[in-house]
């Protein structure tokens, strides 16, 4: 109970931590995700919806919301695939990637802040005790992930 408790709770602080620096680029967890994912992809920073929604781990539903919020902000834009008629793709706009680029630059300084209890060792030892956690999950497809 005690390492599920202080999982629990060290997530709502790193939420309550995050949130703010999300906010400051006018984003929020899910649509940073989606443009952290875009920007991971490479030039052209593009991808397929469905190869996007099982990146991000989300129903093709959710990932739908998020983009239609996306193209709204005119962070993304959705282009015919040429490769397929009938499919499109999904790909940062330059104003995405520079949203992209300095929401990540401020998440990685605020994870930087929040992991300063730790040394290098201890957070590459919890890194794999995490991962080890996460792979021993039922493959039921939620949660799942080396990540």
């Amino acid at each position: 109970m005690g390492v599920i408790g202080r999982l629990s709770r060290l997530s709502r602080e790193l939420e309550q931590l995050l949130d703010p620096v999300f906010a400051r680029h006018g984003l929020e967890a899910g649509l940073f995700d989606v443009l952290a994912t875009l920007r991971r992809s490479g030039e052209p920073y593009r991808m397929r919806p469905a190869d996007l929604a099982q990146a991000v781990m989300l129903t093709s539903s959710g990932t739908t919301k998020r983009l239609d919020r996306l193209e709204q902000a005119g962070l993304i834009e959705r282009r015919p695939d040429p490769q397929d008629r009938r499919g499109l793709l999904i790909e940062l706009t330059p104003a995405g990637l520079r949203v992209i680029d300095e929401a990540v630059t401020d998440h990685v300084a605020a994870e930087h802040q929040m992991l300063t209890a730790l040394s290098p060792a201890e957070r590459d030892q919890l890194a794999g005790l995490l991962r080890t956690l996460l792979l021993g999950l039922p493959a039921d497809g939620r949660g799942r992930g080396p990540e």
